[in-house]
């Protein structure tokens, strides 16, 4: 649905493949977006390895996952610009070397400090890779079902990523060792790094300069937004630092939006929210990336803690996750020249959240078959569609010279608004297993016996199925507002997404390449 263009002249290394060499090309660009979408969950399993080995803390452990996204989405924008002027072939290599080192990295890790600083540069490493990969398909595939089928690729290894990510991480952990989530890049990115040269062509390079004001400032407001949530999850509303956090935000944000206004080339041009689609379609990515991340990282831990699975069933126990999120993206990707994007972007979110919705009834008597399989089955379906569709409507009409920018600005919107929408969630679970603690705490010192008040009083933990109460409590609180995040993107997506007619003959390859 971009506007067509010409095909891009190839560099003088790199041959004209022909339909086998667009096939390898979507191969690695596929490959790369799959490893950089895993180091978003594939550590998951491995938290709790990950605490023991390096000495976190339950609120601190949370940052293993942040200092990634955050980055990541932070530095997303810059990413995309950096292809657009120095060369999406050329950008993409250099950003998978990085991503290489930061998870050798990490992998060596022999503290906290260590880990989140490897995790925050993997972060910027994906954010170089990420968005660059998305606008090669652009570049690479013709307008029509051959760039359709390409986005569904596309689209199902970004909303899959996260589950294989999940069995992945399993396995390593249970196998080798919680260092093996991270050793597992260094292989899978230099395979990636020597066959990109080969097989895909090295786009046209646009004049400009790179907006480096704009992009700490959005990286620094957003870090400090979540760090506001989470530190108030722990220490309360009113803490000193939790308002600090909140204001140095609101500072930040306010910054970026009057860099943004007054730059010549901006890291966002604020011309794009002028479509409608657009604007309405970045807001529902917001809603919808809470969601997933949120269901992930509150399903992963249920699982392991209140249905004691090990790193290895929980890995698989989200195998369905991934099947059904390609089935979804296939049906919406095979449909979307007869229907348009709007039905299956609204079907999808419904979807979703009645997925989250029914994960809300879930208790310490549940069990996976009975109570997880289901409703998880029913939110992949509805991710499936929606990837599809969300990703087709961003890069919509975008001018082939900010088709870097908009892949950016739509991967910034999902990691944004899951590290975002995690934070809020994290609160959310805080306050509602605080709440249920003070309520179990007294039943448990009524019913314990010595040694198990002495053992309370030293760690402050209660044992099951105490522990397991107050955890389900609060992920089912979480869950909660992870549907009502879902339930707004579909209400968005039903009141602003409007599909034009012409969008119809673009999406079946009817409209002519403008010159």
């Amino acid at each position: 649905m971009t506007t067509p263009q010409p095909t891009p002249a190839l560099s003088d290394s790199t041959p004209d493949k022909g339909g086998g060499g667009n096939r390898m090309a979507l191969v690695v660009i596929a490959s790369c977006q799959l490893m950089v979408v895993l180091d978003i969950t594939i550590v998951n399993i491995a938290l709790p390895h990950i605490q023991t080995s390096l000495d976190f803390s339950t609120t601190t452990l949370s940052w293993v996952l942040n200092a990634y996204t955050l980055t990541f989405g932070g530095l997303l924008l810059l990413g995309g610009r950096a292809g657009d002027i120095l060369g999406r072939r050329r950008v993409l290599v250099s950003g998978i070397l990085l991503f290489v080192v930061a998870s050798l990295l990490g992998g060596l890790a022999q503290n906290g400090g260590q880990l989140l600083a490897a995790r925050a540069l993997q972060g910027v490493g994906g954010a170089i890779a990420s968005p660059t990969s998305l606008a090669l398909i652009s570049t690479t595939f013709k307008e029509g079902p051959e760039r359709n089928r390409a986005f569904g690729v596309f689209a199902a290894v970004s909303a899959g990523g996260g589950a294989i990510g999940l069995l992945a991480g399993g396995m390593l952990v249970e196998w080798l060792d919680w260092r093996w989530v991270l050793f597992v890049n260094v292989p899978i990115g230099l395979l990636i790094a020597i066959a990109a040269p080969r097989w895909i062509r090295e786009s046209e390079r646009h004049p400009g300069h790179f907006d480096l004001l704009g992009a700490l400032t959005s990286t620094l407001g957003m870090t400090a937004l979540v760090y506001g949530f989470i530190r108030a999850a722990q220490e309360g509303w009113r803490d000193a630092l939790t308002l600090a956090s909140f204001g140095a935000a609101l500072v930040m944000l306010a910054a970026f939006v009057t860099v943004e206004r007054r730059s010549k080339q901006p890291i966002i041009p604020l011309h794009m929210f002028a479509d409608r689609n657009r604007a309405g379609t970045y807001s529902i990515m917001l809603c919808l990336a809470a969601a997933i991340f949120g269901m992930f990282f509150f399903l992963t831990l249920f699982v392991q803690n209140v249905l004691d699975f090990s790193p290895l069933q929980a890995g698989l126990a989200f195998l369905p996750v991934s099947a059904v999120i390609a089935v979804g993206a296939g049906l919406a990707s095979h449909l979307l020249p007869k229907y348009g994007p709007k039905p299956f972007m609204v079907t999808g979110a419904l979807l979703a959240a009645a997925g989250l919705a029914w994960l809300t009834l879930t208790d310490v008597h549940s069990t996976y078959a009975g109570s997880v399989l289901g409703p998880m089955l029913v939110f992949s379906l509805g991710m499936g569609m929606q990837f599809v569709s969300i990703t087709l409507m961003a890069l919509s009409r975008v001018p082939r010279h900010e088709s870097g920018a908009a892949s950016g600005l739509l991967n910034t919107t999902q990691q944004v608004g899951g590290s975002l929408g995690l934070s809020i969630l994290v609160t959310v679970f805080g306050t509602a297993s605080a709440n249920e603690a003070k309520d179990q705490i007294p039943r448990f010192m009524a019913q314990a016996t010595p040694a198990e008040r002495i053992r309370f009083e030293r760690t402050g933990q209660l044992p099951a199925p105490w522990s397991d109460e107050i955890l389900t409590s609060g992920v089912s609180a979480a869950f909660i507002v992870a549907a009502v995040f879902a339930a707004l993107g579909a209400v968005l997506a039903l009141l602003v997404i409007q599909v034009r007619p012409d969008d119809l003959e673009r999406l079946k390859g009817r409209v002519k390449p403008e010159p």
